[in-house]
């Protein structure tokens, strides 16, 4: 709780930092009403605590002109105090909600407060500025006499989140975890090469988004990409799909269809779940993939197929072929480049990067305000093993969306499926999970994937050995030694 100077008079609000010791009585003094008491501060005095402060403080009466304005927002700002001082605050501010959906004119209308909400103000030189605000009324012995709002300058917080995003974002696709990044570096000279690829993963974990990646970075990115999902449709159906008929081919064939192949043609054909189509169509693919060319349904002249060709699964190939389920030269012929994607449940560093993804992606689909999750919510989100892998934590963070008006997305805007798990663990004089918690099973697991090599884990999780060693120690994790004994760090 800091106070602000309107004249020579302090008033409290509740949106920046707590003073202390006599200084914190007289403030909260203020803040129940009891003007005579902050009257105790001098306006010097009181002057020099809010230029203190390294937030940005402004006041306004109820005609909206500004009447105070510390160091603070002469810095986040770059505009003189006493350039501000007695004009409207939204000609000193230029905010992008200033027209519409103002954050202080809301708290005098209903009197409640507005805390960290994100907003971009443009600054003294043109430029946009993102900032944090929070604002609270302004009242003496009871009445209004005008609003309080603080701000934060989150230029570098927006500068680190953008260099994380670029650092471990590739193609659309997000990741920080060694295993994906290992992918995300092989990805160029995958794509340059021209040869098939066979990816493989579970159901949800982004084999298209892959495909799609090989297809932009290939000299074929001009080209189509033609995703095709091979276990949707029975083989009669994608037989024609894939390859396309000629008119007669069959009784309602009255005109040529082009099937996929064709489609793709200079670029890109995707065969999303291969491992579901039947033996003969397997013969098919396979003479498209040694000869380059397919047949029309009912056609006589042979197609040059001139496609790059990306399959998936996310069934066990090989051991298909060793049942003789899966045929063993199109399995050699298709696994000429292979990448195998990890499932989120062994990446789970991720979350939290994904999770902002899936935030800012719904924030501008449903035009919402969502600032992230709260601690509580992403412990449960961490501890959740996601067989749906990533497709499964975005429809949980939509299914948020749709429940959390604003703010933080906290457990109660969660699926009903995720709740009880919660309650279940916490016995009577147990504390609830927390981020904590969630912190310490991502550790455990980096550990654990690693073999208990510490530096290993580290660079897994993408942070430095020594803040990876603070963290053990803090969260008091026992790493076995050599001889099977557990040490804490």
């Amino acid at each position: 709780m800091s106070t602000i100077m309107v004249g020579n008079r302090g008033y409290a609000h509740g949106a920046g930092a707590g003073l202390n010791g006599v200084f914190g009585g007289m403030v909260r003094a203020a803040w129940e009403g009891d003007v005579e008491s902050a009257d105790a501060l001098s306006s010097e005095l009181m002057a020099t605590i809010i230029d203190s402060i390294n937030e940005g403080v402004f006041t306004v009466d109820k005609a909206w002109r500004i009447t105070s304005f510390n160091r603070a927002a002469e810095q986040i700002t770059g505009i003189r105090r006493v350039d501000a001082i007695g004009k409207s605050c939204c000609d000193v501010f230029r905010a992008n909600i200033c027209d519409s959906e103002c954050a202080l004119r809301k708290t005098l209308e209903t009197g409640k407060p507005v805390s960290n909400k994100p907003v971009y103000i443009t600054n003294a030189e043109g430029h946009r500025v993102p900032i944090s605000i929070s604002t609270a009324v302004l009242k003496e012995k009871g009445r209004t006499i005008g609003g309080v709002e603080t701000f934060r300058d989150l230029s570098l917080v927006e500068a680190l989140r953008k260099e994380v995003q670029r650092r471990y974002t590739f193609e659309d696709i997000i990741s920080k975890n060694h295993q994906m990044q290992r992918l995300f570096d092989m990805l160029p000279e995958v794509a340059a090469s021209g040869s098939t690829v066979l990816i493989q993963g579970a159901s949800g974990t982004g084999k298209e988004l892959f495909a799609r990646a090989i297809h932009n970075l290939s000299p074929r990115s001009e080209g189509p990409f033609v995703a095709v999902n091979c276990g949707a449709l029975p083989d009669t159906l994608l037989e024609s799909e894939l390859f396309g008929y000629v008119a007669g081919a069959f009784t309602d064939a009255k005109r040529d269809k082009p099937g996929r192949f064709a489609l793709a043609q200079g670029g890109t054909i995707f065969l999303d779940e291969l491992a579901d189509v039947s033996p003969a169509l397997q013969v098919r693919l396979l003479r498209v993939l040694q000869e380059r060319t397919y047949e029309p349904l009912g056609g006589i002249r042979a197609i040059a197929a001139n496609v790059r060709v990306v399959v998936s699964t996310n069934k066990p190939l090989a051991e298909l072929v060793e049942e003789g389920r899966f045929r063993h030269d199109l399995y050699y012929r298709i696994n000429v480049l292979r990448m195998v994607l990890p499932p989120l449940c062994n990446r789970k560093e991720d979350i939290p990067l994904l999770i902002e993804h899936f935030i800012n992606r719904f924030n501008k689909l449903r035009v919402k305000d969502i600032h992230g999750v709260s601690h509580e919510a992403l412990a449960i989100l961490t501890a959740h093993d996601y067989p749906g892998n990533v497709r499964e934590l975005q429809n949980i963070i939509e299914h948020a969306f749709a429940l959390c008006p604003g703010g933080m997305i906290e457990p109660r805007h969660l699926p009903d499926e995720l709740q009880p798990s919660v309650e279940v663990q916490v016995l009577p004089g147990q504390p609830a999970a927390t981020f904590e918690t969630a912190e310490r099973q991502v550790i455990l697991g980096a550990l654990e994937r690693n073999r208990w090599n510490r530096l290993a884990a580290a660079k897994n999780l993408g942070i430095h050995k020594s803040t990876f060693f603070r963290k053990v120690r803090s969260l008091g994790i026992e790493l076995p030694e050599a001889d099977g004994r557990s040490v804490k760090l």
